[in-house]
């Protein structure tokens, strides 16, 4: 009987093995896949796309939510990765919206997504528009929500309204589900302003933002750090590549300096 129970046991753990082997393979796949934007492609070096999933714990089977996903940049992974087992619901601009930019921006996104039906079509579209309205998902039902620098474009809301937006990310996920941050990191050294107009954010701010709504910081990772930004440009972050808001003037410096220092944190609702 013990050899029977000890053979079990080495049998589960080599599974277990397998599946994480799998879902790591499963991640490369998809950052491998033909359907991503050569363009964005070339950013991987910058953005980490492989570390920094893992780092979140992602795997094939989950629900996840991407917050924001503006031009597609992440979708382009996820959607992939968690087509066959798992379910992406992209949480972006409201196709209802009284404002028309945003209903453009919903149009654009949805041209994207049905351009590639190969790879798009189970994409679940749901509705984030900080401070106004959102339907993401019933409460305690997805593994995990992502966010990739964005949260300096919401700061303006003010403090409650900012809280009812993390609210309602807790409220989506499961007991035990994950959120997955990645900001633009201003040294604790400089000031944050209160709109976050550099698009740089502290650390520790957006650490309280999420604790504020009940979420435990689970995690830090510097899989995403630049030391060589100094976060203090003319233009904010938006004068480092891909953006070059300042175009010529100092290119080949910012081009130096590469993207920017970010933040990768990792909240869990308890």
């Amino acid at each position: 009987m013990k050899r029977f129970i000890l053979a079990a046991v080495a049998t589960m753990t080599l599974v277990g093995v397998n599946t994480a082997a799998q879902a790591d393979d499963a991640l490369k796949a998809a950052i491998a896949a033909p359907t991503r934007t050569p363009d964005n492609v070339k950013r991987d070096v910058y953005r980490h796309p492989y570390e920094t999933l893992s780092f979140f714990g992602i795997k094939p089977t989950m629900t996840v939510v991407e917050l924001a996903p503006g031009g597609g940049w992440y979708t382009e992974i996820l959607a992939p990765y968690l087509r066959d087992h798992g379910k992406l619901i992209t949480g972006g601009n409201d196709m209802a919206s009284p404002n028309e930019g945003e209903r453009r921006g919903a149009e654009r996104f949805m041209a994207r997504l049905n351009a590639k039906p190969e790879a798009y079509n189970k994409v679940a579209i749901g509705v984030f528009s900080p401070g106004r309205k959102y339907e993401l998902a019933p409460p305690n039902s997805v593994d995990m929500v992502l966010t990739f620098r964005n949260i300096h474009n919401w700061i303006e809301l003010g403090p409650d309204k900012m809280k009812d937006l993390f609210g309602n990310l807790y409220t989506v996920l499961k007991p035990g589900g994950v959120l997955g941050v990645e900001e633009h990191r201003l040294p604790a050294s400089k000031t944050q302003d209160a709109t976050a107009s550099s698009g740089y954010m502290h650390e520790q701010y957006v650490i309280k933002l999420a604790e504020a709504a009940g979420f435990k910081l689970a995690g830090k990772s510097e899989v995403n750090a630049n030391p060589k930004d100094t976060a203090d440009h003319k233009g904010g972050v938006w004068a480092l590549p891909p953006t070059y808001a300042n175009k010529d003037e100092d290119r080949a410096k910012y081009q130096a300096i590469g993207e920017s220092d970010r933040m990768t944190l990792k909240f869990v609702k308890p």
